[in-house]
């Protein structure tokens, strides 16, 4: 497997540790060799083991461990990591090398291609749709509603608590007939088929006017592989529309390759940022040597629009990656939030390869280039606007998007936003998949 160590960071390379301790990669799981302590390469006990001496020399909170740890008294890697986890960490992970692959590096996944969002006791919208997916084949947008799958109404099946398994597990051919209703009303019946949806990461990217100047608006998802090229797509369209505003809509993005945080920042500020610090990272006590800043950079990008304002929409699944563009641009242009608060994630990790796994431990944090990191309560909004699922990308009718023109119009928040509390709806619940608890997402994918 091909880890790429730049998942969280940029230009910081480390040595991967060959499964087995061989040079090749290869495992043995056969038990018939032993690593230092004894115990069977790959072995439960050997990756325990491993993990720990791992975590006690690049974990963040590495001077918070323990001493010494006995590797048979946990079931697996995944119970050492809680036992280990520092007060501050709610983001170390563990995948397998089957979840990294389809998470970070082929962006596919056997589904409709739909995410959707319980907004009460009884319903259900779907909160994004791929492209080119059967959902979107079919016409299904953001905002519609989920009414029925076979026939069964969706308050039915959350009622008996079955909705969760109505659409059936992730098997390429599978079909479910969903019925779903538009925002005026109207009602549509298909009967779709599962297939391997690629997840573009921009979404909605468009051009509108606004007394009578240019905005664009982008929803970007994630920051993976593919997500330079997508990025590229909508920015050569806001080149070629010259725009005068920007909005960059992150509310449900919850990180990933930070390189294109870097590219949506430079591209978005162009000259305003080139040649200045984008970011530094640092790690712990005994890996300071590691420390390093790195510039803004276009990475795979082509166009650039100098502009020295943008907007970001936000709520509390926008993590990692996500608040970066906002702390590393806040130097040196001025940035708008709107929406909710951060999720709070000023800290990163690089990816470490442990036999059939694929070890995500916090390693470093991260500051912008005056030093300002730490935001582990988040980021909080300029204008605080509630979350709802309204209307489509980009659409007037979304609170978060209107009042972002509203400040483009006015020069300030909304009056009802600007002094609000940001409110939790404790109605609002997701269906998340495993592969994606990771991402701080709230949302299944189908």
């Amino acid at each position: 497997m091909r880890l790429d160590k730049s998942l969280l960071c940029i230009g910081i390379t480390l040595t991967l540790s060959a499964c087995g301790g061989s040079d090749s990669g290869g495992t043995d799981n056969s038990g018939g060799t032993n690593n230092d302590d004894g115990y069977a390469f790959c072995s439960v006990e050997d990756q325990n083991q491993r993990f720990f001496e791992y975590m006690k020399d690049d974990y963040f909170w590495a001077d918070q461990l323990q001493d010494s740890l006995d590797p048979e008294a946990f079931d697996d890697v995944y119970a050492v990591l809680e036992e280990l986890r520092a007060p501050e960490d709610r983001y170390s992970y563990i995948l397998t090398e089957e979840e990294y692959d389809q998470l970070f590096v082929s962006a596919t996944y056997f589904g409709f291609g739909f995410s959707m969002e319980q907004i009460n006791e009884s319903r259900v919208k779907f909160r994004f749709v791929y492209d080119d997916s059967p959902a979107d084949t079919a016409g299904i947008d953001r905002a519609d509603e989920l009414i029925a799958i076979e026939g069964v109404a969706v308050s039915e099946l959350l009622a008996n608590g079955e909705f969760n398994d109505a659409l059936g597990p992730n098997e390429e051919g599978l079909s479910r007939e969903i019925t779903w209703q538009k925002p005026d009303g109207t009602e549509q019946t298909e009967v779709l088929s599962k297939v391997e949806v690629e997840t573009n990461t921009v979404m909605g990217a468009q051009t509108y006017q606004l007394d009578g100047e240019t905005v664009g608006y982008f929803t970007l998802d994630s920051f993976i592989n593919r997500t330079g090229d997508d990025l590229n797509n909508a920015f050569d369209l806001f080149a070629a529309e010259g725009i005068n505003h920007l909005v960059i809509d992150v509310r449900y993005n919850g990180g990933g390759l930070i390189r294109y945080a870097n590219q949506v920042a430079t591209q978005a500020a162009g000259i305003n940022v080139q040649g200045e610090t984008f970011l530094e990272y640092r790690f712990n006590e005994q890996n300071s040597s590691n420390n390093q800043s790195i510039d803004f950079s276009l990475v795979d990008g082509v166009e650039q629009l100098d502009l020295d304002r943008v907007f970001v929409l936000t709520t509390g699944s926008s993590c990692s990656s996500s608040e970066i563009i906002i702390n590393s641009l806040s130097p040196h242009i001025e940035v708008v939030t709107v929406g909710e608060p951060t999720c709070g994630k000023p800290v990163g990790q690089q990816p470490e390869e442990l036999c059939d796994k694929v070890t995500f431990a916090i390693n470093f944090e991260t500051v912008n280039s005056e030093g300002e990191g730490k935001y582990y309560d988040g980021i909080a909004p300029n204008c605080s606007v509630e979350d709802e699922i309204v209307g489509d990308w980009g659409s007037a009718e979304d609170p978060l998007t209107a009042a972002a023109n509203t400040y483009i119009s006015s020069g300030s928040c909304p009056a009802a936003s600007a002094s609000a509390e940001t409110k939790k709806s404790a109605q609002k619940r997701s269906f998340v998949t495993p592969i994606y608890n990771m991402k701080d997402k709230r949302e299944s994918i189908q």
